[in-house]
């Protein structure tokens, strides 16, 4: 199988667990708000959100490994940018936000310029 087509799944889900992270980490503070002392980031730090947040984000750290073992950066980082849809969604999914149409337009050139971005793969593996 191509190298590019096998990693586009890690990318992928290393991505959405990590759109995942924000909204987790915007519900934590949300519940516990954010003050800059001691005894209140414990309390944030301690929150369930938070530890889903920060368990996401190093799932997705070892998922992201796993690709970039498989493509060269100059191939995978720009995927990094499903990360404004996938937050986009779920902030309107999860926190009810709303987003205006501009903002839908942009999402939509994003994704066209990732589409065009997945067929420039090489076949061959890189160093």
């Amino acid at each position: 199988m191509n190298p590019y087509m096998k990693a586009l799944p890690l990318i992928v889900f290393s991505v959405l667990l990590n759109a995942f992270a924000q909204i987790a980490m915007k519900k934590a503070v949300m519940a516990t708000g954010m003050e800059w002392s001691l005894l209140p980031l414990i309390r944030l730090f301690l929150h369930p959100w938070m530890l889903t947040c920060m368990g996401c984000y190093a799932i997705s750290i070892v998922v992201w490994a796993s690709a970039m073992a498989q493509v060269p950066v100059n191939f995978a980082y720009p995927f990094l940018a499903l990360g404004f849809v996938a937050g986009a969604f779920l902030s309107k999914l999860m926190l009810g936000e709303s987003i205006p149409p501009l903002r839908w337009v942009a999402i939509s050139i994003i994704v066209v310029g990732l589409g065009l971005l997945t067929f420039t793969g090489s076949a061959t593996k890189a160093s």
